[in-house]
């Protein structure tokens, strides 16, 4: 290990609070393309306004949005890496101090298995009660050891879906349902333009999980022709920003299909991520 656990926790730390407060150049791109494209006056204003609210966030090191999100993590691991059980201890402690210096929303809620089902056991006041979603392991290329922060908020976990689609040995079946599925999920959430999260699998948690590493690896650059049918398809349906109406109700999609099985139906796990998300950030570790 190249880097000191204290040195590990203010990186991780200061990546959480990147992740929380800051867009990516090629969703700033994104938007960008969105104003320049949009001629509805009132969709034009909000994705403005959206854009110079991230910019302020970015400035600031504060929250894009009261809904701070619950961690989830990849962590990507080089050929010679090793993971430790103190090392993700290291790492829990830094998303804990990140979660204090973003600060997140306060919105664990304490208390055994049934007080935490129906919220009984009140909330814990200290940000860092928000505890982290299990971290999501892959081998990378690359000889290092790469993690990235994602927070997710309630609203898209909401209007997410997670089921089978039975492909009917088409490849157009299958987006067609996806394309369903999404405009109904953004027309629920509101809080458009959306990015589409989308993994294709042979279970729901390898669907989900893939869901997940299309937010790593997608770029609002870079659109393959299945993510572009699909973005297209859903702005056709002109729900807009905020629902206003206009050109832009999906900034991009980001797919990401996972090995098959030899069978009728596909796992299909869809998270519509609202105008703040993907919140992500990256960081090395070694």
């Amino acid at each position: 290990m190249s880097k000191s656990y204290e040195e590990i926790v203010e990186l991780v730390r200061d990546t959480l609070v990147k992740a929380g407060s800051t867009f990516r150049d090629d969703k700033k791109d994104a938007y960008r393309r969105a104003i320049s494209a949009e001629t509805d006056q009132k969709s034009k204003w909000v994705l403005e306004t959206i854009l110079e609210n991230a910019e302020a966030a970015e400035k600031s090191q504060s929250p894009l949005c009261d809904d701070t999100g619950i961690p989830h993590f990849v962590l990507e691991i080089g050929e010679n890496c090793a993971v430790t059980g103190k090392l993700l201890d290291t790492i829990r402690e830094g998303v804990a101090e990140g979660l204090r210096k973003l600060p997140g929303r306060p919105m664990g809620i304490m208390g055994d298995d049934s007080h935490r089902i129906d919220q009984s056991g009140g909330l814990d006041t200290d940000s860092a009660g928000v505890k982290p979603a299990p971290i999501l392991i892959r081998r990378c290329k690359d000889d290092v050891l790469r993690l990235h922060i994602l927070m997710l908020g309630g609203g898209p976990a909401i209007r997410a879906k997670t089921y089978r689609v039975f492909h009917k040995h088409s490849t157009q079946v299958v987006l067609d349902e996806i394309v369903s599925w999404a405009a109904e999920a953004v027309r629920q959430l509101g809080c458009s333009p959306c990015t589409l999260a989308i993994g294709i699998g042979r279970s729901h948690f390898e669907a989900a999980a893939l869901m997940l590493q299309a937010q790593v690896d997608g770029n609002y650059n870079i659109q393959s022709e299945m993510e572009k049918i699909i973005t297209d398809k859903v702005n056709q349906a002109d729900i807009g920003p905020l629902g206003l109406h206009g050109k832009t109700s999906v900034l991009a999609t980001f797919l990401k299909v996972g090995p098959q099985r030899a069978s009728g139906v596909r796992i299909v796990s869809l998270r519509p991520c609202c105008c703040f998300e993907p919140r992500i950030a990256t960081v090395e570790l070694e």
